[in-house]
């Protein structure tokens, strides 16, 4: 857990590091927000195409075999991203990066089901997922000290330094996963045969009462669930709200606070801290009682609150910043929840392919909203229109969340 922790920190700032980039680059580029928001968000499009099938090769394939030389070569292509030259070259890396990139989130969502039944499922879903939060309190500095300090060493520009320096450490981390990384319980050689015989039973236990439940288990069934779909539509809206936040907020900083790239760094670091609290409580909370509705359905209310505090005209900056942080900590513990509840339905072929699925239609919200964001400051030289709408989107998530839970309930 520790290390695919890791692993997820670095996958993390390889894709939202051009937010801190675009502090220097867009000028360096003649890039406007409109094209700064598409390529930010085309990332999404290429992750859309292939993680159904990336997680069921993983499957196949085992963990270390296929998460392994992701990694190396999301690595090779966000370090590429300091050869971009405009616009269609931007557009280009960024969509290879969501190619490559496809297969780590989901994969390892399906390792965790290999590993955890559904009663530790979001404890350990939110352990693993507070690498977002933590990408940002430990990337958010140390990208801005790149941006002060590196411009012009070596010929490059420091944004291009940025990406380079921040590629390599996922390279090196694909080639130690190819050695490292253990599959599945009955091929941990650290476990002893009685601690192997515990975790299989209960995991075989698990599934055969969602079979008998009613759950699916076909790769078919996954597509078939109405809940499924749904889901897609409620973590849709949540990835509206991060991307709003993580493609974003180094530029909110610069606009109402701060021009230094190292203070922008820190400050970015804020939010993301009290997220990463947020959302180990919470899926900790939602373990110990059992409940998940609730506890979604709650945070994405605190995201819409956050966003809409945020919208509110000439707000000073540091208010403003505490209201994305406000947002910032809803949506961490609503993912904290979320990834409790297809997993409470699906098993088998049916889990790896729901799991990817749900990820592919929601993560188009990261396509969506940097995209509508850039658009509009575009058109309106403004935020505002564009964090009132992710209040709206974070609302529409939180009602979705309650009507998918409200027959089945969302206790595993």
């Amino acid at each position: 857990m520790p290390f695919v922790f890791l692993c997820y920190i670095l996958a993390y700032v390889d894709r939202v590091n051009v937010g801190f980039a675009k502090l220097q680059m867009q000028q360096d580029l003649g890039m406007s927000d409109s094209v700064y928001g598409v390529g930010a968000g085309i990332f999404f499009i290429g992750y859309f195409f292939f993680e159904v099938p990336s997680n069921v090769i993983m499957q196949r394939v085992g963990a270390r075999y296929w998460i392994g030389p992701i990694m190396i070569v999301w690595g090779v292509v966000s370090a590429c991203t300091m050869l971009v030259r405009g616009a269609a070259s931007f557009y280009a890396v960024r969509l290879l990066l969501g190619v490559v990139e496809s297969g780590f989130f989901p994969g390892v969502i399906l390792y965790l089901t290999f590993w955890f039944t559904g009663r530790h499922r979001a404890r350990m879903v939110a352990a693993f997922m507070s690498a977002i939060p933590l990408s940002g309190v430990i990337a958010g500095p140390i990208s801005g000290w790149i941006l002060k300090a590196m411009n012009g060493a070596g010929h490059l520009a420091a944004w291009q330094w940025l990406f380079l320096i921040e590629g390599i450490p996922s390279f090196l981390a694909g080639i130690v996963t190819l050695y490292f990384l253990t599959d599945n319980p009955a091929k941990a050689a650290w476990l002893s045969s009685d601690e192997k015989r515990l975790i299989l039973g209960r995991l075989q236990e698990e599934d055969e009462m969602k079979k008998r439940a009613g759950g699916g288990h076909r790769f078919s069934d996954a597509f078939r669930s109405p809940a499924v779909w749904l889901l897609c539509v409620a973590y849709f809206g949540l990835t509206c709200g991060n991307y709003g936040i993580s493609f974003w907020l180094p530029q909110v900083i610069k606009d109402s606070i701060t021009s230094n790239p190292l203070t922008i760094g820190w400050i970015t670091a804020i939010p993301w801290a009290a997220a990463a609290v947020a959302m180990i409580l919470v899926g900790r909370h939602s373990d110990a009682t059992g409940e998940r509705r609730w506890h979604f359905a709650l945070s994405c209310l605190v995201v819409s609150a956050g966003f809409a505090l945020s919208a509110i005209p000439r707000i000073p900056g540091p208010l403003r910043v505490a209201a994305f942080t406000l947002a910032a900590a809803g949506i961490m513990s609503a993912f904290a929840v979320f990834w409790a509840l297809p997993t409470a339905l699906l098993s088998g072929a049916a889990a790896a392919a729901g799991i990817a699925w749900i990820n592919s239609v929601g993560n188009l919200g990261g396509y969506a909203s940097p995209y509508m964001v850039g658009t509009i400051r575009d058109r309106m030289h403004s935020m505002t229109p564009a964090l009132a709408l992710l209040s709206a989107v974070a609302l529409v998530a939180a009602l979705v969340g309650l009507l998918v839970t409200r027959k089945r309930g969302a206790t595993p």
